[in-house]
């Protein structure tokens, strides 16, 4: 992504994934969605004609066989790797945070013990996850659940949020506990569903994370802050989080 073309893409993203299952919601993202996909077709000719140092430049190169993604495929790809590799980190980091400057004394416990950071960032993912819902699922059978049947057909939002606050999964689960152990959270999904990019959320995190405590001693929340979150069903995370810090 161009970083002069950043703030577009951010304001075009934030539209749609705000965008809820109502029809006002979805004609509101129809503009952001029609700019963004015009932007990437650009964006995919420029670099077909100069390829760059970039990961689009090598999912336009790739080929298996002789046979190399469509123009369709190409925007499809790099529709998914920017949205979700985008909002969804931004919420892990944001969330974070925000349970950190919630419960203070496990942020201090982060600091006198840097070596807990990454279950750290898994406790975060659990405790305050960056998705509230899984994307659409339909049953591919009648299902029984809760003493109800879920039909064969229906549609399905699987919330992540609840899962991960599963109290028969979890001991003490609405405790924000950055050593927590095990954390067999689903905030990436289960199964052949789940996050391809896992491993990238897990390093940003970390890394963000580990750069804010390292750099400001105090850090807290803005006096007065009033905390607005986001709209819509799949995403959960702050619109903004003012902090009051010092070095």
């Amino acid at each position: 992504m161009p970083e002069r073309q950043r703030a577009k893409f951010h304001r075009w993203s934030a539209h749609l994934v705000a965008a809820d299952t109502s029809a006002w919601h979805k004609l509101r993202a129809i503009p952001a969605g029609i700019s963004f996909i015009l932007f990437l077709r650009r964006l995919i000719r420029s670099r077909r004609t100069a390829p760059g140092d970039d990961l689009l430049s090598r999912l336009i190169e790739v080929q298996e066989e002789g046979d190399r993604l469509s123009a369709d495929e190409l925007l499809a790809m790099s529709f998914l790797l920017l949205v979700a590799g985008h909002e969804t980190t931004v919420n892990l980091i944001g969330n974070g945070i925000l349970a950190l400057l919630r419960h203070p004394e496990e942020m201090e416990r982060l600091r006198r013990q840097p070596e807990l950071l990454e279950p750290a960032i898994e406790e975060m993912l659990r405790y305050a996850s960056p998705l509230q819902t899984a994307t659409e699922r339909y049953a591919t059978a009648d299902v029984p659940l809760g003493g109800a049947i879920i039909p064969r057909g229906a549609l399905v939002y699987v919330v992540l949020a609840s899962a991960n606050r599963d109290a028969e999964a979890f001991p003490d689960a609405s405790r924000f506990d950055v050593a927590r152990q095990p954390n067999r959270h689903l905030a990436f999904g289960h199964g052949i569903h789940y996050c391809l990019g896992a491993p990238l959320a897990r390093l940003e995190g970390q890394i963000a994370i580990q750069a804010l405590l390292a750099r400001f001693r105090d850090i807290t929340l803005a006096p007065g802050a009033t905390l607005r979150w986001r709209r819509g069903l799949v995403l959960s995370g702050v619109e903004a989080l003012p902090v009051r810090a010092s070095r």
